[in-house]
């Protein structure tokens, strides 16, 4: 939630930065940029660092380690300064992203998932829609170094919460072992082909030196990784085909809605000619439909699978893109953004779930750094298509063409797990957790730190 806030209330006072440090628009844009490459490149390996350390304790570093980059930024003197520590903000961003997830899916048993990750959504959902909002309101009063103040209440609370705090759901013995190697060089070459994807997307139309980096790091990445004893993505992680499908289509929907609202912002306001306040009003309805989808989508997770919800879920947004592209009164560009806003919230609930439910528990660290990689990639993508698409023709074709990718997107629900299987009220035998969205023991009573969990039916 913090992060969300951050990134959103940024956009805003961007224009008051530029203006009162005398910074040109490169550098403006290398402010959200470096923390998207910090971001992006580290994401995995933190969370791999939480899956041996705890997550708890990378969630307290991270969140201590982001407000104090947002005092340093409200008190820098350039442009220069605030870039720099932007990235360093990426670096802390880049460690408690993944350890949310962690720590759900060490709190949790798998079939009870669906809940917190809801939540979890909604609050993300909050956050972005009033990024904006409250960003406005302190960079006209106070300046824009007052929004960068904002974090740091929150961050000094929530860090010092997982300090003190005793997690009695997260015993040692779901982490791996001490001595198992991180693998150092598959994070390193992970980290230089990331950053250098980001660098490549978010410079697009041009052509710099990253992309090919990022193609020989990958491709050495692969390598390094079917030839190594501990690998840093473990097998039966990345060689789920549920948990491949997932980050596609959370890669596909986050670059669909970030592209679809960039191109938006251009036909309200030089199309329609609509002030920035009132085209922010317009789009209210995108963020209050996410917030409700995620409840809506916890429900659909336990009686349709995620399967079905999550192809459903792309054709709305599919269709909002649809109806944006050729809506023009108020009515509709209300139901369009709606539409969008509903699609994407079931979309991410329920393809999150997926991807944390099917990983072990000693790498849910792991899952919940590929989960954020998609979700940082994903508008990357998006934007950067949009700009070059805006570029090439009408303002509105962004829109159809992010629309038809969505639905293109379809077949690859497919490997998704489907309907659950009703559980029967003795459980003698169990369903291994990657078959279906159903049950996850092999045992009529939950055991540990689970003991009174319910089943997928009575949740």
């Amino acid at each position: 939630m913090v992060v969300a806030l951050d990134g959103t209330v940024l956009t805003v006072a961007q224009p008051s930065m530029r203006r009162d440090l005398g910074a040109s628009f490169t550098q403006v844009q290398w402010t959200s940029t470096g923390y998207l490459v910090a971001v992006a490149g580290l994401l995995v390996f933190a969370g791999r660092l939480g899956d041996r350390y705890g997550h708890r304790r990378t969630f307290a570093l991270g969140m201590l380690g982001f407000g104090a980059a947002s005092a340093g930024i409200a008190l820098a003197p350039d442009v220069g300064w605030v870039i720099a520590l932007r990235v360093v903000q990426g670096v802390f961003g880049a460690l408690l992203q993944p350890a949310t997830l962690g720590m759900l899916r060490a709190a949790y048993p798998p079939e009870r998932l669906r809940t917190p990750i809801a939540v979890r959504t909604a609050s993300i959902g909050v956050a972005a829609a009033a990024g904006p909002v409250v960003g406005g309101a302190l960079a006209t009063e106070f300046g824009w170094r007052a929004v960068f103040l904002l974090n740091i209440v929150p961050t000094v609370v929530f860090g010092l919460l997982a300090v003190t705090a005793r997690d009695r759901r997260d015993p040692p013995r779901t982490r791996p072992a001490a001595g198992v190697p991180l693998d150092l060089p598959g994070a390193l070459l992970l980290a230089v082909a990331l950053a250098c994807l980001v660098h490549t997307l978010v410079t697009l139309p041009g052509v710099t030196w990253s992309a090919p980096v990022a193609l020989l790091a990958g491709a050495a990445f692969v390598r390094h990784e079917r030839r190594t004893s501990s690998p840093l993505l473990p097998p039966e992680v990345v060689g789920s085909r549920a948990v491949g499908g997932a980050l596609g289509v959370l890669v596909i929907a986050s670059a669909a809605l970030n592209g679809g609202l960039l191109t938006c912002v251009y036909v309200l306001q030089d199309d329609l000619g609509l002030t920035p306040l009132r085209s922010a009003l317009l789009s209210l309805p995108l963020a209050a439909l996410l917030v409700a989808a995620a409840p809506a989508s916890a429900v659909l997770l336990r009686r349709s699978g995620a399967r079905v919800t999550v192809a459903g879920a792309m054709a709305v947004l599919a269709a909002g893109l649809l109806v944006l592209a050729r809506a023009s009164a108020p009515a509709g560009l209300c139901a369009g953004f709606a539409l969008v806003g509903a699609g994407f919230g079931a979309v991410m609930v329920a393809a999150t779930h997926v991807v944390v439910r099917q990983a072990p528990a000693e790498s849910a660290g792991v899952a919940g750094g590929l989960q954020q990689t998609a979700m940082n990639v994903g508008p990357v993508l998006g934007v950067a298509s949009a700009t070059v698409l805006m570029d090439l023709g009408a303002a509105r074709s962004p829109l159809v063409v992010l629309a038809l990718v969505a639905a293109a997107a379809l077949p690859v629900c497919r490997a998704l797990p489907g309907v659950p299987r009703p559980v029967p009220d003795a459980l003698t035998t169990g369903t291994p957790a990657g078959g279906s969205d159903a049950t996850h023991t092999g045992h009529g009573v939950e055991r540990g730190p689970h003991t009174h969990s319910l089943r997928d039916h009575e949740v």
